[in-house]
């Protein structure tokens, strides 16, 4: 018996390659196998105790209620929050290898209809014939059963890992795009606990509840460890857990994992869009995180996103970032869902929704309402190389409509690129990671508020920018200004120019003092300014270096050429 829960994504990773290969591809692995882990998870949670007790009430009353009454009578019975009428589980069904296949469609079928829901959503019916034809169910179901998944060997969050790796693995194996990745444990435990840092007293007191939110919440891991976290600061707060994902299977697991965690207060909705197809629309929540998949089309929602663009009081009406990449839009999504009284957002990003975009577009349109408005707090600079299946660099987001006093018209740039360790065995693009200390390093430097190397703040301002397109006039062949019927110059298209002014100097004197006296004849077209805002975070944290002497440079040169010589000479005469 498998006892170890790190050994145990290993065995089930390898169960996997050695059944599976020859018959299956191997980007197929993890939807073969992921539903079989989930099923052996539901049998060691249900136990024996209970699976009998709910047999002996299905058969003494299975013809005297309908359907609906049953469902509730039993689900009763099992106080599991689910249940299995049949006659097996993964291990009995191993004791009649000849019936296999009809018996495993029964086990199935004997679950309780929430089960039996996210069972549909792993679309087992295709996978559990080509492994019948091929003589690899009865392999599949037997191996499982090495494996104890009973929450007193496994809690709930080494369940969690255990999802995490294999998805991991199986994500490298069908060679996943770099957006659509899972998040390390550090990595969220880092974001729960910045966006709790400063909040520890808006959770103390008995009978409160909070909610938590993630409208792209995969195998729902962001949404638990918020909610240990929050019981750790206070043991008697009610936190409620809402998810949407669009992924089938990633969602088929967060359900499961709610189901056998109870968590009823809340709930795991899809598969399906959150942009589209928003499952919680007209809800609010007082805390929200998220990794969204960057760098990700929403082509195929395009027309959607567009209408309610168009509608003043939709989602995305300030407007939408280019279609290669919908991470923006997710942030918009959030904040249309923050409570009046106050809520906080934590989401990761890659940079380009830092810079993308020029003045009137799309993102910067994004980011100047963000921004404008009092809600973006910090943005946290973390160290590459770690996430499994990207080693771009990323950062955190805080976003709220509730800043301390300290914070307001302020915004917060930590630099934490540095503060990581090399692990000593990479995981896929994943070389670097956040031990504790490194975690709390990075969220003292968030709450000290204080300017140092890592740490800039800015006013809101300092990141806008009016952007003014500069005229010049077209000349005829001796240099005199060409006019129109009114007597204004005519624009040489061919000299327009555009100059980036911020929005804390004022425009005609920056003009006068840094574009007149270099072309005294330009003008600023006043119908083309826009106002832009971006996020450099490389220019805020640019370290210059001076070059070295040249004296310094000349010396070491000339050092090595007497080193080069020396060694040309001796290879000579060893020669001879």
């Amino acid at each position: 018996m498998i006892t170890n829960f790190q050994e145990k994504a290993s065995f089930i990773w390898q169960v996997a390659d050695d059944i599976l290969r020859g018959t299956f591809k191997s980007h197929e692995y993890g939807d073969i196998t992921l539903p079989f882990v989930v099923l052996r998870r539901l049998d060691c949670v249900l136990g024996e105790e209970t699976r009998k007790k709910v047999q002996e009430s299905y058969n003494s009353m299975k013809d005297k209620l309908d359907d609906d009454r049953l469902e509730k009578v039993l689900m009763n019975v099992s106080d599991k929050g689910f249940f299995n009428t049949s006659d097996f589980d993964l291990v009995r069904l191993t004791e009649d290898a000849n019936n296999i296949d009809l018996n495993f469609n029964a086990y199935l079928n004997g679950f309780s209809e929430n089960v039996r829901k996210i069972i549909e959503n792993f679309k087992l019916d295709p996978i559990i014939k080509k492994l019948s034809d091929n003589d690899l169910l009865f392999q599949m179901v037997d191996k499982m059963t090495e494996v104890d998944f009973h929450p007193d060997k496994v809690s709930n969050h080494e369940m969690g890992q255990i999802f995490e790796e294999l998805l991991r693995r199986f994500s490298e194996m069908s060679n996943e795009t770099a957006g659509e990745h899972y998040t390390p444990r550090e990595v969220v435990e880092l974001m729960v606990e910045l966006l709790l840092a400063e909040h520890h007293d808006d959770l103390s007191g008995k009978g409160l509840v909070r909610s938590v939110y993630d409208p792209a919440c995969g195998t729902g891991g962001m949404l638990t460890v918020a909610k240990n976290k929050m019981l750790e600061i206070n043991s008697d707060i009610n936190v409620n857990l809402f998810g949407q994902e669009l992924n089938d299977q990633t969602y088929a697991i967060a359900k499961s994992d709610f189901l056998i965690t109870g968590e009823t207060n809340g709930g795991i909705e899809g598969p399906s869009s959150s942009f589209s197809d928003d499952r919680f629309k007209g809800h609010k929540f007082n805390f929200m995180l998220s990794n969204p998949p960057y760098g990700v089309s929403w082509k195929k929602e395009s027309k959607f996103i567009k209408n309610e663009a168009d509608d003043p009081n939709g989602r995305f009406h300030v407007g939408t970032p280019r279609v290669s990449d919908g991470s923006l839009l997710f942030l918009q999504h959030m904040v249309s869902k923050m409570e009046n009284q106050g809520s906080r957002i934590a989401v990761i990003f890659n940079g380009s929704p830092l810079f993308t975009g020029d003045a009137g577009s799309g993102e910067s349109e994004i980011r100047r309402w963000i921004i404008e408005n009092d809600w973006l707090e910090a943005v946290i600079a973390m160290p590459d190389q770690m996430f499994f299946n990207t080693g771009i660099s990323t950062y955190i987001w805080l976003v709220t409509n509730r800043k301390p006093e300290k914070r307001r018209g302020k915004v917060q740039l930590v630099d934490a690129s540095k503060h990581f360790s090399k692990m000593r065995k990479s995981l896929g693009n994943k070389r670097n990671y956040i031990t504790d200390d490194q975690k709390q390093e990075i969220i003292e430097l968030y709450k000290s508020f204080v300017e140092s190397d890592e740490v800039k703040i800015f006013d809101n301002a300092d990141f806008g920018y009016s952007k003014v397109c500069v005229e010049q006039p077209q000349v005829d062949k001796n240099g005199t200004p060409k006019t129109d019927s009114k007597g204004a110059p005519k624009p040489d298209t061919k000299l327009r120019d555009y100059e980036r002014i911020p929005l804390k100097e004022d425009i005609q004197e920056y003009f006068e003092r840094e574009v007149i006296p270099h072309v005294p004849d330009a003008w600023i077209d006043e119908s083309k300014e826009k106002v832009g805002y971006e996020i450099n975070f490389t220019k805020y944290f640019y370290k210059y270096e001076p070059l070295r002497p040249l004296e310094e440079i000349t010396k070491d040169l000339l050092e090595l050429e007497k080193e080069s010589e020396g060694l040309f000479n001796e290879i000579i005469h060893t020669k001879d």
